[in-house]
């Protein structure tokens, strides 16, 4: 099958990749390798350089989904069934940062790709989301709960999913919406949750924990993938929406605790909780387990020390390094 990935050199991006790859599919990448503004131009150099590596320096068009023509022109010589779009910011902080450049590629960016998609017939496009797309919410949220996001990043997301939904409604393309949680693992940027407490612990610094009782669906990058990789190939998963995480919710104070426990080092300080970021809990799976054969295996404690073994080998991340 003829699948293009957008943003397929970036964490989640590069393993689906890979996947798909292993499965014997033709596989096309757009990534423009931003470093948005706030991550070391370093930094990322090594992150895609061990990401080329990873899916054999597979190559790719570097071009940014706001530039219509390039999309169009990419998606015509290429005639992908599938498309899995995971070109966007990241995350909210770095949408408050440039919230007009975050709107140009969530939204801009997303209808430049519906756009040549649906000109040039895909079967199917896999919109990644995410879990800020409810606001704030309790253990055992479904994909039927009301959505109330908190913020641009998760308003964006939510608008995102209701021009996919439209755009399949119009022209009969299959659609599916994922909406992951909290995803970590090796080969990450450093300015996420989990990689500042493992590298402020490395470092014997002091891990900032925004509000004791906040918790987060931490989601091993590996388990992830795997649910992209199902929900674009699985013929039942057409037109719905799936909560892809491990669906176990654990408190950020547990998780700084885990991280000082398990490097070694470091000491923890907790704060009031971030007004910017939503209560959330674990999400209900048991539709992906149902529909996508989705079964995420590795916990909180085996992937943190996954991710802490792989940085502490890392030419970028090792004690030397540091």
């Amino acid at each position: 099958m003829k699948i293009l990935t957008t943003g397929g050199y970036g964490l989640i991006g590069h393993n689906v990749v890979q996947r798909l790859k292993r499965q014997g599919h033709t596989v096309s990448i757009i990534d423009n390798k931003t470093n948005y503004g706030i991550i070391p131009q370093a930094e990322l150099d090594y992150l895609m350089e061990e990401r080329a590596v990873k899916i054999d320096r597979h190559p790719l068009y570097a071009a940014s989904i706001e530039t219509a023509d390039t999309i169009d022109y990419v998606i015509r010589v290429q005639q992908p069934e599938v498309i899995v779009h995971m070109a966007s910011f990241p995350r909210q902080k770095v949408v408050n940062a440039n919230p007009a450049h975050g709107a140009d590629v969530m939204m801009r960016g997303l209808i430049n790709v519906l756009e040549s998609a649906k000109r040039y017939g895909v079967r199917r496009f896999v919109y990644i989301s995410s879990s800020m797309v409810y606001g704030d919410f309790d253990d055992q949220v479904t994909e039927d709960a009301p959505c109330n996001p908190i913020g641009q990043y998760g308003i964006m997301k939510l608008a995102g999913e209701w021009l996919v939904k439209d755009y399949a409604r119009r022209t009969g393309m299959e659609y599916v919406i994922i909406r992951p949680s909290a995803v970590y693992g090796p080969l990450d940027v450093e300015d996420r949750v989990v990689a500042k407490f493992m590298l402020r612990a490395m470092r014997g610094q002091v891990l900032n924990v925004n509000g004791a009782g906040e918790t987060l669906d931490f989601t091993y990058v590996d388990d992830a993938a795997d649910g992209i990789v199902a929900a674009a190939l699985e013929v039942g998963a057409a037109n719905d929406t799936y909560n892809i995480t491990k669906s176990h919710s654990v408190s950020l104070l547990q998780a700084a605790q885990m991280v000082v426990d398990i490097v070694g080092s470091g000491s923890i300080e907790v704060k009031d909780k971030d007004a910017d970021f939503p209560s959330r809990g674990a999400l209900n799976i048991d539709k992906a387990r149902q529909v996508l054969g989705f079964d995420p295996r590795v916990d909180v404690q085996e992937g943190f020390e996954n991710y802490y073994h792989w940085l502490n080998n890392s030419v970028y991340w090792s004690p030397q390094a540091v």
